[in-house]
């Protein structure tokens, strides 16, 4: 593969977090990935359980100070960063008060899914596009892992399609299983104030992490079917309605059959 300029997207990435099906290869991918020609840049939301003494986090002040309005409410984006260790290779935090301060991820000490945890998606995708605007820095594969993540081709497609700085990116979505729990009944609202039209946002009406990944795989152009837990009625959507998919819910080496996937679509865009 020639040399590219991947972006990673991860709702979840170790060593930050607790090794799992989301936060393994998303750290293991990209440091594939930055071992060769390629650049690479990788986000995540910060939590506030990361501790940030101890994964030594500090706020880059020139990118940070952006306001995201999400839902008629003016959000600052406040971006940290870190460097890996042995890795040569630095994770993107976006961060927020108002959706990240709180020690859990998803969930409340009660293990209720947080009520806002759509909300919190929508800002940490958008939260993304802006600080790449503002680095300057184009991707020619934007790939995002987990369902939070999940939205940001969405918002590639629809609204930023047109800008110099994403209108050669494709977008690939590697998809996991996931407990079944419920977004926000005002989730459509949402996308709506964003400027989706109300036939795409119904899309999303009464969704749940399943309708969510579904929904949002009509903007990818590629899909990874990932992780143990994946059922096979998300695997058989993926491959009636996304062009290029792979499968590495088995296999020992998912960087390859992902790097293939760059490669496909990368080749469909040379020919069109």
């Amino acid at each position: 593969m020639e040399s590219k300029r991947i972006l990673y997207v991860s709702q979840e990435i170790h060593p930050y977090l607790p090794e799992n099906e989301i936060s393994k290869p998303s750290l293991e991918i990209p440091k594939k990935m930055n071992s060769g020609s390629n650049q690479v840049r990788v986000f995540m939301p910060r939590y506030g359980l990361i501790n940030e003494r101890r994964h030594q986090l500090h706020e880059v002040i020139r990118l940070s100070g952006i306001n995201i309005i999400i839902n008629d409410e003016d959000q600052p984006l406040i971006i940290k960063v870190a460097s890996v260790p042995q890795a040569r290779m630095q994770v993107y935090f976006i961060d927020n008060d108002e959706f990240f301060k709180r020690k859990s991820i998803f969930y409340t000490e009660d293990e209720e899914f947080h009520a806002d945890n759509d909300k919190r998606a929508l800002f940490f995708c958008r939260g993304v596009i802006e600080t790449v605007k503002k680095l300057g820095w184009s991707p020619d594969i934007i790939h995002c892992h987990g369902w939070m993540a999940s939205f940001l081709p969405l918002y590639i497609k629809k609204f930023h399609h047109d800008d110099p700085m994403f209108s050669h990116s494709k977008t690939v979505l590697s998809v996991y299983g996931a407990v079944e729990e419920n977004m926000s009944k005002d989730l459509p609202k949402y996308l709506s104030f964003d400027g989706l039209s109300d036939e795409e946002a119904s899309a999303f009406a009464d969704a749940n992490i399943s309708k969510v990944y579904r929904a949002n795989m009509a903007y990818c152009d590629g899909v990874a079917l990932s992780g143990s837990k994946l059922a096979d009625e998300m695997k058989d959507f993926a491959n009636e309605n996304v062009s290029h998919v792979v499968d590495v819910t088995k296999s020992e080496e998912p960087h390859v059959e992902i790097r293939k996937l760059y490669e496909d679509i990368s080749v469909e865009e040379s020919i069109a």
